[in-house]
Formats: structure tokens, sequence, C-alpha cells
């Protein structure tokens, strides 16, 4: 017991130290959980030969993550994938694979090592991409979507991989025994006992026909459960009440399927992404996504630290030149492949870099395939550390790619920016001028011209302009912080401008500027918060109206109203909440001050308590004050009050 809990203390604390810095660097998560696998393995000895245990079992964390992968995924989508699921990730699997059993062939191995070596190096890093895909928000790109398509044709081309393999290995027993105890997943026996299981499985023994009927039929019968199944099962969970039930049932459902999926020799993975497309259009979707994703966070982290844990470096430092030659040759081969395939498929240029270098990293699935064929006799030990420390060694760089297409799409967009439309020439002046036309200007706008007054409309969104000239309002193009657009547009003789923009310190800057260019003109500004309050009031600005405020006020007085105050009550509530707190606004205005933070404002949150005192008692002085009246009111007249509940809602 003490030995586990000593061996958990050291894999979350290296976490919890290692991956903030990195991501606070910009590396990314991965990079961080890779690093503090290397400091806690390598570089310090704390952890030793139970990382190869731990990895065999944080792999989970890849069939839960491909689990909410297939949740995003309704079966339209997947259908629509077809062409690059077939096309484009089938082409890699071949091509990748042609290519290193040819230099390794030519480099004097074997065909049989050369085959299998070109297996485990046309794979990529499911976990580690996908992962910062999601980080860094690029799934829903071009280049995001194809290197997914990419994936998912590998993991399911891992299936007749390792049902090819042992037939590499015929007549090579010779290696056999060097297999189990020395492989594993980075040198481990784990993944390899697993893969061995393989022999005891349902279809041991069948015939092609009867592999292919156990297998459909397992397929089947997951899509039978998860389409009929789910909804009662759910419901009698609910009936519960208990909400670690909800955890339960959701990682039943993928523990099940991973189980039933290696009983007829198919990947754990893809059976539960299958299960995830299954349910994507199930009302449970939402309820699974949250109960199963700190699971997969976790032990994806896990098993990133236990790659960097199980890197060997007296083998590495034994040869380091030859196994980085190794390393960088094979992702140079597998990104000018990636990139050939990217340029055929018409990707842009950015989403080409990004499925070039995103893909280039041999995967997790390369420690699975040397391990069995390390056990099957194909390679020999000295080789499979070899190849084993050139997969660790890719996944260890992949990172470090994602940041080079950073800088990279970064340049791109830097050499191709779009050049901006020239401002509208202004023909019309008008007394009022709205500087922006977003959700909130446009009703400020829609009000005034139906009480019959003239506005000038300017904003900077080409499209917003575009779209108010096809509904019949005439607005103008330009950015509105332009002193000589300002002028353009009538600030000389308008009477109000009011300053609805959605970035805070574009109000800001138009309202100091206007103020000093006209004294006398009237300026209503839209605030997004207090401390926008605050600057506004400073700046000069006549009405300063939170966005939220109103709307929050109409949702407070709904409340009063469904809890037993008439309507008169709950807006005369609202109206003494309105004045009250006005007040206070323009006395902590005074004492704030710009760039201090609130909490370090002695006097301002001295003012604040006090302020805050004083509206909870004008409030309650307001309550007790109508229910006197309304309680005089009952006295004078002894009918029941008939008004009914409210049959119309009402939309703030």
């Amino acid at each position: 017991m003490e030995s586990f809990l000593f061996q958990a203390t050291i894999y979350l604390a290296a976490a919890v130290i290692a991956v903030p810095i990195a991501a606070r660097l910009g590396l990314g998560s991965v990079l961080g959980y890779l690093a503090a696998g290397i400091l806690i393995g390598p570089v310090f000895g704390l952890v030793g030969a139970e990382t190869r245990d731990l990895q065999h079992f944080a792999e989970f964390g890849v069939v839960m993550m491909l689990f909410l992968i297939g949740l995003e995924l309704e079966p339209k989508a997947l259908w629509n994938m077809r062409h690059r699921l077939l096309g484009l990730g089938g082409a890699q699997v071949v091509v990748t694979m042609g290519l290193v059993t040819g230099a390794a062939y030519l480099l004097g191995q074997s065909l049989s090592v050369a085959l299998a070596l070109g297996m485990i190096f046309s794979l990529s890093s499911t976990a580690i991409v996908l992962q910062t895909l999601n980080e860094k928000r690029l799934m829903q790109t071009a280049g995001g979507r194809s290197s997914f398509s990419v994936l998912l044709t590998q993991d399911i081309a891992v299936i007749p991989m390792l049902a090819f393999l042992p037939l590499l290995g015929a007549g090579m027993t010779g290696n056999a025994g060097h297999g189990g105890d020395e492989a594993g997943l980075v040198g481990g026996e784990t993944t390899a006992g697993n893969h061995a299981e393989r022999v005891t499985n349902l279809v041991e023994g069948l015939p092609g026909w009867g592999i292919t009927l156990v297998t459909l039929a397992a397929i089947g019968a997951i899509i039978v459960a998860g389409v009929f199944g789910t909804r009662p099962v759910f419901r009698y969970i609910h009936r519960a009440r208990l909400r670690e039930l909800y955890t339960a049932l959701s990682l039943l459902i993928v523990i099940s399927i991973a189980f039933v999926m290696t009983l007829v020799g198919l990947s754990p993975a893809l059976g539960a992404f299958l299960a995830g497309v299954v349910l994507a259009n199930s009302e449970f979707r939402h309820e699974l996504e949250s109960d199963i994703e700190p699971f997969k966070g976790l032990l994806l982290g896990l098993f990133f630290i236990t790659v960097g844990a199980g890197i060997s470096f007296p083998r590495l430092f034994e040869s380091p030149l030859q196994i980085m030659a190794l390393t960088v040759l094979l992702m140079v081969v597998k990104g000018a492949v990636l990139y050939g395939l990217a340029q055929i498929f018409n990707l842009g240029r950015r989403n080409r870099w990004l499925f070039t270098l995103g893909l280039a990293q041999a995967g997790e699935f390369g420690f699975v395939l040397t391990s069995f064929s390390l056990q099957t006799g194909v390679i020999t030990q000295e080789l499979s550390e070899t190849v084993l420390l050139v997969v660790a060694m890719s996944m260890l760089l992949t990172p470090l790619f994602f940041i080079a297409w950073e800088q990279i799409n970064k340049k791109l967009s830097e050499g191709r920016e779009t050049p901006q439309p020239q401002a509208d020439e202004i023909d019309k002046q008008s007394p009022i001028i709205i500087a922006g036309i977003g959700r909130f200007g446009q009703v400020v706008n829609r009000m005034l011209q139906l009480a019959g007054f003239e506005t000038t409309v300017l904003d900077h969104d080409l499209d917003t302009i575009q779209l108010m000239r096809k509904f019949g309002f005439k607005g103008f193009f330009g950015d509105p912080t332009r002193p000589e657009l300002l002028h353009a547009a009538g600030l000389d003789t308008a009477k109000v401008l009011v300053c609805t923009m959605d970035e805070p310190k574009n109000v800001l800057s138009l309202v100091r500027y206007a103020r000093k260019a006209r004294p006398d003109i009237h300026i209503i500004a839209r605030a997004y918060d207090r401390n926008h309050v605050y600057a506004l009031y400073r700046a000069g600005a006549d009405d300063i109206v939170r966005e939220v405020f109103d709307s929050s006020l109409r949702a407070g007085r709904y409340v009063l109203e469904n809890i037993g105050l008439t309507e008169f009550e709950a807006s005369e509530l609202e109206r003494a909440f309105f004045k009250v707190d006005r007040s206070a606004l323009r006395e902590l205005a005074e004492l704030w001050k710009p760039g201090v933070p609130i909490s370090k404002n002695e006097p301002y949150m001295e003012r604040a308590r006090a302020l805050n005192a004083d509206l909870e008692s004008a409030l309650s002085a307001k309550y007790d004050e109508l229910r006197g009246q309304r309680d005089a009111d009952d006295e004078e007249d002894d009918d029941p009050d008939e008004d009914g509940p409210r049959e119309d809602a009402r939309v703030a």
C-alpha cells in the first residue's frame, strides 16, 4: 500500500508541476507530460519497471478519447468522410509502409523484418495528435479533419497488421525467446502479453467465414445496444438519484465495448469510436461526455508520462547520432508522403503544413507492433530497442513540430494580410450618431427610427453593414474611432453620440476623443462591466449602460412576481434597486483607480461595503413600505385578489 501511494504521489506531482510550466511556455500539455516522465524516470530514477504496467493501463485513455470523438460525429458526418478514410488514410498507410520497407531492405534487413518495420513506422500517434488538435482547437480545420481521417484509418489498419505479423515470424522461432519479459510498450512485457491473449479470444480456431460472422455479430450487437439499450438503462439509473451511478454507467459502456472488441480480435479503440458514433444523436450524449472527459484526460496524461519515463537513455547514449538520424529520417520520409498527399487532396497551404507536421511521428501502436513482432520472432531484441527509441523520440519531437507549425502559420498570415476595404464616403449627417451596430446597437437604432428620428450608423464590420442594407437600413462602413470619419459623420453638429461597439477599449477611446472634440455633445456609452463604467465615467460619458444590467434587473423582477409579489411591487423594488445602485456607482467611480485591482484599493472596498449595507437597508425599507400599503388596501377592500397567473410569456 505504501509503495502504491508513493508511486501515485510521484506521478501526480510530476504532472502538476511540469504541465502548467509547459503550458505557460506555450509548449502544450503533451510535451509537459513527456518531460515529467523523463524527469521522474531516466533523470532522477524515482520510478522503474512499474511504468510498463501503468502504460498498458493508461492506454485506455486512447480508447476513451476515440469514444468522445465518436460522440461528436454523427453517422452522416462519418459517411461523408469515407473518401478521406479510404483515399487519404489508405494511401498514407500503403505509401509510407512501402517506402520504409524499401529503405530498411536496402539497409540490409531481411524482407520480413523490413515489412514489420514498414508497418510499425507507417502509424502515427493518435493520442498525441488528437490531444494537441483538441487543445489548440484545430480539430474542425481542414487539416485537423484530414489528420483525424488518417489516424482513424491507421487504427483500423492495426487489425490486419497484427494478423499478418505471425506469418512473417513463421520459420523464425530462433528469436522467439527474446519476447515477453523484455519487450513492453517502451521496452516492457504488458502490451505483448495482452496481444498474446488474442489466441484465447472468441474467434480462435474458427475458419475465415466464422471469424467474419462473429466480428459482424459483435459490431451489430454494439450498434443495437447503443440504439435501443441506452435509453431504458439510463432511465433505470436515473431512478436511483445518485450522481456517481451515471459515471459508473458511462465507464461501463466504454469498458464493456472495449472488452467485446478484444474478444473478437478487434481494436478496442475502434469499437469505442463506433459506439460513440452510434450514440452521437442520443439525448445522453452530453452526460456521457461530462462523465468520461476527466478519466480520458487523466489517463492520457499518465500515458505520456510513462512514455517519457520508459525511454532507454543508456541505449540512446550508446549511439545517439544513429538514433537521432533514424528518427529524423523517419519523420522526413513520412512528412514527404503526407505533404504530397495533402497537395493531391487539395489541402490549403496552412492545413497542408498542419497535416504534414502533425502526423510525421510514429505512434503508440508502434510500441504494440514492436512488442508483438519481438514475441513472434520477427525482429531481434537489439533491433526492438532501437525501434522503440525511434518511436519514442519521434513522439517526443511532435509537440515541437506543432510549435513549428504555429510559427509557419504566423508567417503565412503576415505574408498574406488581406487588404482592408476602404471606408465608405459619408454623404449623410444626422443629429444622432450610432457607433457600432451589433446586437446592442441594432436595438437602439430600430427604436429611434421607428420613433421617426434619423441616425447615422458607423461600423467597422463590412458584413454587418451589408446585412443592414439588405433590410433597408443605411449604414456606413468604417472605423468609428477614426477622427476624420467621425467628423465626416457630423460630430461637429450632432446632438447625441451613442457608442455601442463590442470592444470596450474602442468605446473608451471614442468617448475620450468625442468629449475633447465636442464638450457639449451628449454621449451615451455601452459598458462591459463596472471597471469599464468607471473608466467611461472618467472619460466624460453622460449616460452609461451596462450591457447586461437592465436585462438582469428585469429577470430579478420576474422572480419577485412569481414568488408572491404583485407586478407593481416587483416593479417598485426594481426601480429602487436601480436608483440606489446607480448612485453607489457614481460614488465608487470617484474612488476607483485605473490599473489598481479593486481588492487592493482600501478606500474603494470600505465604501463599497458601506454602500452595500445601505442598499440592503433601502430595499428592506421599500419592501416594508409596499407590504404596509398592501395590508392597508386589503383592509379597505374585502374582495379577493382576482389576478390569476400570467398566460403570456414575456421576453426580456
